[in-house]
């Protein structure tokens, strides 16, 4: 009996023919193929269901590869039934995971197909169909060695494989031409790794292809390397890329990008809703569609723009992508709704107005209002010292000394609040702001002198320099029957001085009021010091000293 079984064997051993072999040399190329993939999703591919479902395609191609490879090297019914049992599993599964896949990748994170629950059901039917086949013959009507004949369901079941297959590469193109964008290099790998040997079986099925050797492994192995390169080079199952792709498609800006012939290769959802892209094709039409809502011609070559279409405001920035050699292989164009920014922007301007107005007036209460009014009470007091039989002529000169010098004071003030209004230059420098209060006395002889150099770093205390001077100038206008005043200001390293020096009657007794008072806490609150110093008849000198310790440019 060990003999009979040597000799069969071995003479089954000897009709192994050149084709049989080209065709297992065909299959463990594909089978290396598959494999390679499969070990490149388990160490490359990420953690998720798309990953889970292209692992479970290949898988299943393998079992198909498994058994081709079984098929040659079987010999018995048993053999032959155990090998095509594998092979018909590994399809059952291939052709419902492709278009559960096709789904994934296409609509990630979307709303998907309502049916895909059905898919699990027609591959567990078919498995139970060809295990049950003994029983119903409906899948194999004869099955004797490697002699068989396919029966119904068999027929049935490869429609709705064929189906599945061409629906998920169909579903896969339709998403592309829908959004109006080109398809990616990865989708035309993935669909052609399906499309291939999809197109061979079915054409070694209806016998218009025929070859001694099995063919379509090899086209299987084609396949593996077409998905190698979509895993390697183009990120295909890379979630950071799907990541990314899904980001930028949903932002609330536009993004378009061209290739180096100018042709739109991607272009967002935010972009296809802009009304002046419409029926844009190329960075040519771009930009005259750019250059009709701008009114004027739109440069090729440009970084950013900003136009208005309708009532909305729209920001266009240009970069470009250059590669490993530094050329350049394409351009991206960004495109942002600015509108708010410009509303903003509006909505400031007039609280400035609003807070420009509300200072003057303030101003005007503080300073004009209390000088008129002190005019107004000295001037009745002058008319009752005229209405006297005698009156006291002493003191109605000192009245209208004080009236003068209450008048040249508020001219003074004045003056300064409509130059602030008119122009803010002035408030650049500590220099251009206490110019500006000399500019604006009159009657009385003033110089300014500067020493030293002013830059950056004596900037935070313009508006209190300012301040000052013009206080102390109003006070020497006011009070001092001065004739001349002389202003110095010192730019050193560690500090800031000014010395305001009038040669005006001067006093015994400094008291310090509202005026004198201000002039203290605004020096002081910066760290600084404040010294007032008269002597009757030889003038009022204020001197101010501001440390620049902890200002930082």
């Amino acid at each position: 009996m060990c003999y009979n079984n040597y000799i069969y064997y071995h003479c089954k051993w000897r009709c192994i023919t050149t084709p049989t072999i080209t065709s297992a040399v065909l299959l463990a190329l594909g089978l290396c193929g598959m494999l390679g993939s499969i070990t490149w999703i388990l160490r490359r591919g990420n953690k998720n269901r798309l990953t889970h479902l292209f692992l479970f395609c290949q898988s299943s191609i393998v079992l198909w590869l498994i058994s081709e490879l079984l098929i040659l090297f079987s010999y018995t019914k048993q053999q032959y039934w155990i090998s095509y049992t594998i092979g018909n599993i590994g399809i059952s599964c291939f052709g419902p995971l492709w278009l559960w896949l096709s789904q994934e990748y296409t609509y990630n994170g979307q709303k998907k197909m309502k049916l895909l629950w059905l898919l699990p059901l027609i591959t567990i039917s078919s498995i139970c169909i060809v295990f049950t086949n003994p029983m119903h013959h409906l899948y194999y009507t004869d099955f004797i060695d490697h002699r068989f004949t396919y029966g119904p369901l068999f027929y049935v079941y490869q429609i709705i494989y064929y189906i599945c297959i061409i629906a998920g590469i169909t579903i896969i193109c339709l998403k592309h031409t829908r959004n109006s964008v080109q398809i990616t290099k990865q989708s035309i790998l993935l669909i052609l790794s399906a499309a291939i040997p999809l197109g061979i079986n079915t054409l070694s099925l209806t016998g218009i292809f025929t070859s001694k050797a099995t063919l379509t492994p090899l086209f299987f192995g084609l396949s593996s390397l077409l998905i190698i390169i979509a895993l390697g080079r183009y990120g295909l199952l890379n979630i950071n890329n799907i990541a990314i792709r899904d980001t930028i498609n949903n932002i609330n800006s536009g993004v378009i990008i061209f290739d180096n012939s100018g042709t739109i290769t991607y272009k967002n959802k935010y972009a296809d809703t802009l009304p002046f892209l419409n029926g844009t094709t190329s960075f040519e039409s771009f930009l005259s569609a750019v250059s009709e809502v701008s009114g004027s011609p739109a440069p090729a070559d440009f970084t950013s723009l900003e136009l208005k279409c309708d009532k909305e405001y729209y920001s266009l920035k240009q970069t470009y992508c250059d590669n490993q050699n530094g050329n350049k292989v394409a351009s991206v164009v960004t495109i942002s709704n600015v509108t708010e920014y410009h509303e903003l922007a509006a909505a400031e301007k007039k609280l400035s107005l609003e807070q420009e107005r509300t200072r003057i007036a303030q101003e005007m209460h503080d300073s004009a209002g209390h000088t008129f009014t002190m005019i107004s009470s000295l001037a009745r007091l002058l008319k009752f010292e005229a209405d006297k039989e005698t009156p006291d002529t002493s003191k109605m000169v000192e009245n209208i000394q004080e009236i003068d010098g209450l008048s040249r004071s508020g001219v003074t003030q004045l003056r300064c609040t409509i130059n602030n209004l008119r122009d803010d230059e002035f408030m650049t420098s500590v220099t251009k702001a206490v110019q500006t209060v000399i500019t604006a006395v009159r009657g009385i002889e003033t110089e300014l002198c500067v020493q030293g150099e002013e830059d950056e770093r004596y900037s935070f205390c313009i508006r209190e320099m300012y301040d000052n001077c013009r206080e102390t100038v109003t006070n020497s206008l006011r009070y001092s029957e001065a004739s001349r005043i002389d202003i110095i200001l010192k730019f050193l390293d560690e500090r800031i001085e000014m010395y305001i020096l009038d040669n005006g009657k001067g006093c015994e007794n400094i008291s310090e009021h509202n005026g004198l008072r201000g002039i203290r806490e605004r020096t002081e609150k910066l760290g600084g010091t404040v010294k007032f110093s008269s002597i009757k008849g030889e003038g009022f000198n204020t001197i101010i000293k501001i440390p620049l310790k902890g200002v930082q440019i």
